[in-house]
């Protein structure tokens, strides 16, 4: 499927579609009958008016189809809309731009298309006009003139749609004034004013004579600038008359505050509008010329603003306390400006903004902000230690103390006189006005905040006007504990989360370090083991039963080096699996291919499910399911009694997908059942003649959660055990798994190549020596560090480098780096081998440009392998 792009008038043609306001609106007949037309000219199921949106194709008309709309990855009227051209698809299904598109291999099962662009008037397109058979079909040039001629009749009908929409507007618009003019007439509460052109009131409502202070008879007949305080009054007449001769109006026509003048003098702002009469009279007929003018009361409008402005900066700190609440106690910012934000709001000179804490010796007031009061160095030191929080408040008996400690509103306007605490001391600056609130929660005083020195008094009112502040306040106090809190506790955790991570990233290095150390002498156990089985000598019975000892013995310790690591990054969260849909039978078929030389060894017999059984795809990862099978096969064989059977069932329970392992073996007894999956328990068997590990069945329990599965044993003692595992069923088929094929070993190779072996353990030089004998077309040479590695490759450049990776000083990532920045060196394939067998090591090595990754101890033959089909590839190149 092909994705055309957006076009480059992508956001304008958005915009223009936007605003025709027809996307997601009804159907509607016209658009639906041109639809059916199309259909029943052109002989096809569906036709369609799409509209191409941002991220869907949206059908103004579908005929023929039930969806409303489809997304826009996959429509075709997309194509349309990039190029700006007709699009005829006579078979999608052929069509390499439509062929796996899921509206052709899925229904509507389109096969053929033929869409012509919508277009604006002002040239974007919009959609398109576009025609759907389910069978392929051809498209004559008349066919397509006849498709362009029904396209123009549905961008007239789009625009008709938006001429429509734009009248119900208009309408809507006039009944508004209408209403209002309807109110007016109707005797609406506002003074009503009429005037001829000289400017004499020739009528005056009654709202009018009670807002002004006028009898009715008082103001008819009398020039209506005595109604206008100056400088207006003495130029009110010459504004009307250059009105009338010239057109320019200046009030006529607008609406503006102005003052009228009330009988006692005072002045009431209203809402003046003033309109002219059009009564056919000639310019400067004044007499015959008449204005209506409409005044509204805007005295309650002027208080209520100024409450609206005070609450608004009210709200407008409450928000941004609570919103930017974070930002501003991070920023150590929050107090001050509450407290800058509370003097601004009551026009007071001075504030605080505090926290009570409650102290040994009773309640002490902890300052969060508060005004500098200070008048000389010592109380500006007293000061800072108030400011610092080194300071507390804690006198009962002062003003503050009847707030913090006594839970008491304190409200005085006479600070100089009140016995309650006014007093200053000399160099106070002078308070002449005070208020105190207590910031409560749930009873208790759990704060406070005081104003001093506001121009006018306090009312008393101000403080239910500040209980949004007030209420605010506790929040924020509480939220500002919880924060304190939360650091100590975050400080507290991020400690033992640093001791949880170093424990745990000692634990990784150890064992790092223990499968480094390990698996370097195995490399040299398994590697002489392999080549004493194979050696061209054959050994006698008892040396080869020797040998083979020393061969499982190093295996097997291999394999607990393995389990352990696995567990070890299950736990660490560093064990990654690849989720994928497989068939049960493939990994079951892998899984006892392997264990049935074991079955055959124990004379155990091994039972398959039939291939329908156990044809169920289910999702995991591959090798991990695998690994899974293996471990529980060959506990069953080991554990299982002489002439003994192993049994595998496959089967779908409740959307997941079992196989399980049943044996004959001994069984388990039910009390030891809750031990079975501790690591290293083997439940008394490790006394035994039977080899094992003791980690395989906690290692399995844990992969099968790590795929969202489930792991269980049903045992009865003395009958034998079934372990099963459940992992989800998926309806996606999984991809094609051809047969595990081992690397063929090299044949005779094209010529005589050079191997440069870096390593710095004697007994895996020794190893690859022996190795090499053997292969007659490679001659190797080996050194013990990566100095002397890149100066022999420097030298005389090998045609293979065998690098290890964990070399003394100069590493081998290192080494590979200056190899490959060399231009002698660059072009030579450089293999790396290693005993760390952690994907983050196999993952640098990888960007290092190293060809592959063999990881201690390898197997000899594929080893060999490998190193031949490397110089084999090597020579093809060359």
């Amino acid at each position: 499927m092909i994705d055309p792009g957006r076009p480059p008038d992508e956001p304008e043609r958005l915009a223009e579609l936007h605003a025709l306001a027809i996307l997601d609106t009804p159907r509607e007949d016209a658009f639906d009958n041109l639809m059916q037309l199309a259909a029943s000219i052109f002989a096809v199921p569906i036709a369609l008016v799409s509209l191409v949106d941002e991220a869907r194709q949206w059908f103004k008309a579908a005929h023929g189809l039930c969806a409303g709309q489809t997304p826009r990855d996959v429509s075709f009227c997309t194509h349309v809309v990039f190029s700006s051209e007709a699009l005829v698809v006579p078979d999608a299904a052929s069509d390499p731009r439509f062929a796996d598109n899921p509206l052709v291999t899925g229904a509507p099962y389109v096969r053929f298309y033929a869409g012509e662009p919508l277009r604006s008037e002002r040239g974007f397109v919009l959609g398109t006009l576009c025609l759907i058979d389910t069978a392929p079909r051809r498209f004559e040039p008349a066919e397509l003139a006849r498709l362009q001629l029904l396209a123009r009749q549905a961008e007239q009908l789009i625009r008709l749609h938006q001429k429509r929409q734009r009248l119900a507007d208009e309408a809507r618009r006039s009944a508004r004034i209408a209403a209002r003019y309807q109110a007016i007439n109707e005797g609406a509460a506002a003074g009503i004013l009429r005037i001829d052109g000289r400017g004499r009131v020739i009528e005056v409502n009654r709202f009018a004579c009670e807002l002004l202070g006028y009898e009715e008879s008082e103001l008819r007949g009398q020039n209506v600038r005595m109604l206008m305080p100056e400088p207006f009054r003495s130029a009110h007449d010459g504004y009307l008359e250059a009105y009338q001769r010239t057109g320019v109006a200046r009030v006529i026509g607008k609406g503006t505050e102005v003052d009228a003048l009330h009988r006692d003098g005072s002045r009431i702002p209203v809402q003046l509008t003033v309109s002219e009469v059009k009564q056919g009279a000639e310019a400067d007929d004044f007499d015959g010329r008449h204005f209506i003018g409409v005044m509204s009361d805007l005295r309650d409008v002027h208080q209520v603003r100024e409450r609206e402005r005070q609450e608004r900066a009210l709200l407008e700190v409450l928000h941004r306390g609570l919103t930017d609440y974070h930002a501003l106690i991070s920023g150590n910012t929050l107090w001050g400006f509450l407290k800058d934000a509370l003097c601004a709001l009551t026009g007071s000179a001075y504030g605080l903004i505090g926290e009570v804490e409650h102290a040994e010796h009773g309640p002490a007031l902890k300052i969060h902000a508060i005004t500098d009061l200070s008048w000389n160095a010592e109380t500006r030191a007293l000061m800072q230690k108030l400011v610092s929080g080194d300071m507390r408040l804690s006198n009962p008996a002062s003003m503050l103390g009847r707030v913090f400690a006594g839970g008491e509103v304190v409200l005085s306007n006479a600070m100089q006189s009140d016995p309650r605490g006014g007093a200053m001391p000399p160099g106070h600056p002078p308070l002449a006005r005070f208020l105190g609130v207590p910031i409560m929660d749930r009873g208790e005083v759990i704060g406070m905040f005081a104003i001093a020195n506001a121009p006018q008094d306090y009312p008393a009112e101000l403080v239910d006007w500040l209980k949004p502040f007030t209420s605010t306040c506790a929040l924020l106090i509480n939220l500002y504990r919880l924060f304190k809190e939360q650091q100590r506790f975050t400080e507290q955790l991020q400690q033992a989360r640093d001791q949880a991570e170093k424990a745990s990233q000692a634990k990784t290095e150890f064992l790092s370090s223990m499968s480094h150390e390990l698996r370097t002498p195995l490399n040299a156990i398994l590697g002489f083991a392999q080549l004493l089985q194979s050696a061209r000598q054959p050994l006698a019975t008892r040396q080869l039963r020797q040998v083979e000892q020393i061969a499982r013995s190093g295996r097997h310790l291999l394999q607990l080096i393995n389990e352990v690591l696995d567990l070890a990054r299950i736990e660490s969260g560093n064990m990654q699996v690849s989720l994928e849909p497989m068939l049960a039978c493939d990994v079951i078929e892998d899984a006892t291919q392997i264990v049935l030389p074991l079955a055959e060894q124990q004379g155990v017999a091994l039972t398959l499910p039939p291939q329908q059984a156990c044809a169920l795809r289910f999702s995991g990862d591959y090798t991990r399911v695998k690994q899974i099978l293996i471990n529980l096969l060959s506990n069953a064989i080991k554990y299982n009694r002489p002439g003994g059977s192993v049994s595998v069932c496959c089967e779908a329970v409740g959307g997941r997908c079992r196989i399980a392992v049943v044996d004959t073996g001994v069984g388990i007894p039910a009390s030891r059942l809750g031990e079975l999956f501790q690591p290293f328990n083997r439940l008394g068997a490790e006394s035994g003649s039977i080899e094992g590990t003791g980690v395989g069945l906690a290692l399995t329990r844990k992969l099968v959660g790590l795929m969202h599965g489930e792991l269980g044993v049903n045992s009865r003692e003395g009958e034998g055990s079934e372990f099963w595992f459940e992992l989800p069923l998926c309806e996606q088929g999984p991809a094609q798994r051809g047969e595990d094929e081992a690397p063929a070993a090299p044949g005779n190779l094209s010529r005589r190549y050079r191997v440069l072996h870096i390593e710095d353990n004697p007994a895996n030089r020794q190893l690859m020596q022996d190795v090499f004998e053997d292969i007659e077309e490679a001659a190797l040479h080996c050194v013990a560090s990566a100095e002397a590695g890149i100066e022999a490759a420097c030298s005389d450049p090998p045609d293979l480098i065998l690098m290890d990776v964990d070399l003394p000083g100069m590493s081998g990532m290192e080494a590979q780096a200056l190899l490959a920045r060399n231009p002698l060196t660059a072009h030579i394939p450089v293999l790396a081998i290693s005993a760390t067998a952690s994907p983050q090591v196999l993952r640098k090595a990888c960007e290092a440009g190293f060809i592959d990754y063999v990881t201690k101890p390898f197997d000899i033959a594929a080893f060999v392998a490998r190193v031949g089909q490397i110089l084999e590839h090597r020579s093809r190149n060359d």
